[in-house]
């Protein structure tokens, strides 16, 4: 396949568990809701295309696959999986799970973070108490965050939704939540973290789409970014949509009408499996080829970083196959497509030095 050995950069992805694992315990981490199971396709994945990374064969039964990756250990199992995917690049938010140094002891190539807003928000809010310029601690801890950075995020999308109030001013008071919740305090942190991002040439990650059960989807399209989008359009922000399931072909159309618009599909390409190529057609619908990264949204499970990689690289190869047997792309322009989704869209969009 012409995907077969290209480097990847994974433009979002978290950290892993630094613990061996039980049953309940790994299940937990392979879904999105309250429980995980092996009874699915991305369960069917692991014991497909994870097992022989630890030495198994193909299609092991979820017993002996736990049982063989305690006896190799976290740490094996995970510096593993992590290698064969083939990353040389980590995008990593900070905001859940384990910090940079941490995931890069484990992990090949280069890791940078993307700071997430409402992290760094909360943080302050616990450290100041009833201080008087709560907003500019904020903005101060934000701006200090962001030096080593190479993007910020917004989790609005779990917090109050995508349809937030739009505002650059503070609202007249803090409300004082250790989880920010608050529209209004929510809608001036996006437009804190739109202002630095264009300004320091920050690209702006959005949580769009699918999530746990902390989340509700029908405020999580990211259509409801319209008004945002038009606002923002020429201030030299960059947007990522991340994830963007059901509605990927929403967010394909919002990167066919906005220029500075981007996605990707992150997890939702490991957890459909042998689906990986029809939903990445749906998303090539319309979005420009320059607008679409590779990420894995990889955490906790190293499997999932593995499978997001793998599996993309599967889905597009098969995709692509079609079309040149199809006669619809020359090899030439699907090559340079390939280059730039894995890794040219990101060193490009986020303004890597030496790429």
């Amino acid at each position: 396949m012409l995907t077969d050995g290209v480097a990847l950069t994974d433009h979002h992805c978290h950290g892993v568990v630094a613990a061996d694992l039980d049953r309940p315990g790994f299940e937990r981490l392979l879904g999105e809701g309250q429980r995980g199971t092996f009874d699915s396709a991305i369960g069917l994945a692991v014991r497909h295309w994870c097992a022989p990374i630890l030495d198994l064969e193909p299609h092991a039964d979820p017993e002996r696959y736990l049982a063989r990756r305690a006896e190799l250990g976290w740490r094996e199992a995970t510096t593993r999986l992590l290698r064969a995917a083939g990353t040389t690049r980590w995008f990593l938010d900070t905001g859940f799970g384990s910090g940079r140094a941490e995931f890069a002891a484990l992990a090949p190539g280069a890791v940078c973070e993307i700071v997430r807003l409402e992290q760094v928000a909360e943080q302050v809010i616990t450290e100041i108490g009833a201080a008087k310029r709560p907003f500019e601690d904020i903005e101060i801890a934000l701006r200090g965050r962001v030096r080593n950075a190479v993007g910020l995020k917004t989790i609005v999308a779990y917090r109050c939704g995508l349809d937030f109030p739009r505002t650059d001013s503070p609202p007249s008071t803090l409300v004082h939540e250790r989880r920010l919740t608050d529209p209004a305090t929510l809608g001036w942190l996006v437009g804190l973290g739109a202002r630095i991002g264009a300004e320091l040439g920050l690209p702006l990650q959005f949580h769009t789409g699918f999530g746990d059960t902390d989340l509700r989807l029908q405020s999580a399209d990211p259509l409801l970014l319209s008004d945002f989008l038009h606002a923002t359009a020429g201030s030299g922000l960059s947007v990522m949509l991340l994830h963007c399931w059901p509605f990927h072909r929403n967010a394909a159309y919002l990167a066919h009408a906005f220029d500075h618009v981007h996605l990707d599909l992150g997890l939702t390409i490991p957890y459909v499996g042998q689906r990986a190529d029809a939903v990445l057609a749906e998303a090539f619908e319309l979005a420009p080829f320059r607008a679409l990264l590779y990420s894995s949204d990889g955490c906790g499970l190293p499997e999932l970083h593995y499978l997001g990689a793998l599996l993309w690289r599967r889905g597009l190869g098969r995709l692509l196959d079609e079309w040149i047997a199809d006669d619809a792309i020359t090899l030439a322009d699907a090559e340079r497509l390939v280059t730039a989704i894995a890794s040219g869209n990101a060193a490009r969009t986020y303004a890597l030095a030496g790429d």
